[in-house]
């Protein structure tokens, strides 16, 4: 496993001096917060991007490190501006994404030295398979790939209730309890009404 991570952030690193001057820190190219907090999938999620890994802009890549426990999960979500290649470590995930074009689900159970591609903007998921701890890399096509996460977009936000539950299946009272729990408004739209008349004085 440490061979592994250390080979990444080795060739992450090297690339990613070649086209800068030395006026770079050594903050651009190493990143480690051992203090950030947990994610769904049980522990911190270590990623290099261009905002968090200076280093990486202009090069068109970028890597996560995902430590999943027993349990753990990573929701619904897309990376607009890159595809994901996913490497496990150790112990093992179930990984999919949903087809846009024919909204076909794909998975695939994957185990330690297991490769997933993850097209780019595609809805996927991860979760932990088993009763071990599972530790996976990410590469990204893009220094800064983005994130997207489904429940968040939906719930998370300003979006009228009645609008969520006009363009879904679910309804208000749901919405309300959705964006509670994740911390969106559930405000209600006020439309204006205008009439020709109004327009044209």
């Amino acid at each position: 496993m440490a061979k592994a991570e250390l080979l990444l952030l080795a060739v992450v690193s090297t690339l990613s001096v070649l086209p800068f001057s030395s006026l770079a820190v050594y903050q651009d190219f190493c990143i480690a917060d051992l203090a950030a907090s947990a994610t769904p999938g049980g522990s911190p999620l270590g990623s290099a991007i261009v905002t968090t890994f200076p280093g990486l802009n202009g090069l068109g890549i970028s890597a996560a490190r995902m430590v999943m426990v027993p349990g753990g999960a990573t929701p619904l979500h897309s990376h607009p501006g890159g595809t994901e290649l996913i490497y496990v470590v150790e112990g093992s995930v179930v990984s999919g994404f949903i087809s846009a074009a024919l909204n076909r689900v794909y998975t695939k159970t994957l185990y330690a030295g297991d490769l997933m591609v993850l097209p780019r903007g595609q809805l996927h998921f991860q979760y932990s398979h088993g009763n071990a701890t599972a530790v996976t890399l990410s590469s990204f096509s893009s220094d800064n790939p983005g994130l997207q996460i489904l429940d968040f977009a939906l719930f998370a936000n300003d979006l009228p209730t009645e609008v969520v539950n006009k363009v879904t299946t679910l309804d208000e009272l749901q919405v309300i309890k959705l964006k509670a729990l994740f911390g969106g408004g559930a405000r209600r739209t006020h439309y204006l009404y205008t009439t020709v008349n109004s327009i044209e004085a």
